[in-house]
């Protein structure tokens, strides 16, 4: 249809909240507008109710129509998640990537295509079957563009992923709400765990059941005081706590656990600090910096003791702006943060040293 002299062809309907709110049904005739003179927007169904038959509302499917897991919305969100995680085919692909990439498991040159030519061959169902790609080794060179060298570059990668630090560990993972820092902070404050799974168990106080002979009431209580103690971690609060507890709850995710701890062993030691004023600081990193890179300036943060985030906050202590900083050093200084230059960031190291 042509509205305000261009030619409309499709219009979408955010989420559930709006079409429950405007009442739109499948069948039904719409009216729309270009919102702000440029994006189309549905208003509602017209017509005459007496005069029109409407379908029945659109039922939002409770269960993945790829692998049958339970679909949930969470209170504060407009869509629905599938539940199933690497149990589910649409969701099998992207988070092997997520597994394999740089900031997770870091395995260099296991890229898009590669990984769906695994999943076809049915080489590679889950992150664990990575890890025993050896088997398959004769009839990968065998298949066009894997030569010698490109099978032998791809083991040894693999290989050389198989004592992750805790911390990329736990975020390769792909559990909900658990980034990157947050991820680091979990693996920084539990050193004394013996091992990841002790680790999770306990973390997330989320055993399948009660110890035998443990009444219902204390089980309760044990599982309540670990998921405060698991809340008191810094970056961690009661959402990222939940996810742990309900990723640890599913028999699914704890066998993928067991299958991947038989085949790399995280490493629990924190790393080494440095005594520093910077040590328990929270830094955000914003712009181009010259002296190194981004990530680098990360390492280096962590190394003083400071705690690096994404984002800016009223927690945050330090915004390290370089070139062409955008909206982060805006919302500094909206806050009050303290801001400093690529100078001043220098000298902070300096001092260090």
């Amino acid at each position: 249809v042509t509205v305000g002299g261009v030619v409309v062809t499709n219009a979408t309907l955010h989420n559930e909240d709006e079409i429950i709110r405007r009442d739109v049904r499948v069948g039904d005739t719409v009216e729309i507008q270009r919102a702000g003179d440029v994006i189309p927007q549905i208003l509602g169904w017209t017509g005459d109710p007496a005069l029109h038959r409407r379908r029945p509302p659109f039922q939002f499917p409770d269960h993945c129509p790829e692998c049958g897991s339970l679909a949930t919305r969470e209170a504060d969100e407009a869509i629905r998640r599938c539940t199933g995680g690497l149990v589910c085919p649409a969701q099998r692909f992207e988070r092997l990537r997520h597994f394999v990439s740089r900031r997770a498991m870091d395995i260099d040159g296991l890229g898009p295509e590669g990984l769906q030519l695994f999943l076809d061959l049915g080489w590679v169902d889950t992150p664990a079957d990575l890890y025993r790609l050896s088997a398959h080794a004769d009839a990968l060179r065998q298949r066009k563009g894997w030569e010698d060298k490109s099978v032998a570059n791809l083991l040894a990668a693999i290989n050389a992923s198989r004592a992750p630090a805790l911390g990329r560990f736990l975020y390769a993972l792909g559990i909900r709400h658990i980034g990157e820092v947050t991820a680091r902070d979990i693996a920084r404050t539990y050193p004394q765990w013996p091992d990841i799974e002790t680790l999770l168990a306990g973390l997330v106080a989320c055993e399948p059941q009660a110890a035998p002979g443990e009444s219902s009431a204390r089980f309760e209580s044990r599982r309540n005081l670990e998921l405060a103690r698991l809340v008191s971690v810094a970056g961690v609060g009661p959402e990222v706590a939940a996810s742990l507890r309900d990723f640890w709850a599913e028999p699914h995710n704890r066998a993928l656990v067991h299958a991947l701890l038989a085949e790399v062993t995280p490493v629990t030691t924190p790393g080494t600090t440095l005594a520093s004023p910077l040590s328990g600081k929270t830094m955000v990193f914003t712009g181009t910096l010259a002296g190194m890179s981004r990530d680098e300036a990360k390492a280096r943060a962590e190394r003083l003791g400071a705690r690096v985030t994404g984002s800016v906050s009223a927690k945050t202590d330090i915004v390290v702006a370089g070139a062409d900083a955008g909206s982060k050093l805006s919302r500094a200084q909206a806050l009050g943060v303290q801001i400093w230059s690529e100078t001043q960031w220098q000298e902070a190291i300096e001092r260090a040293v």
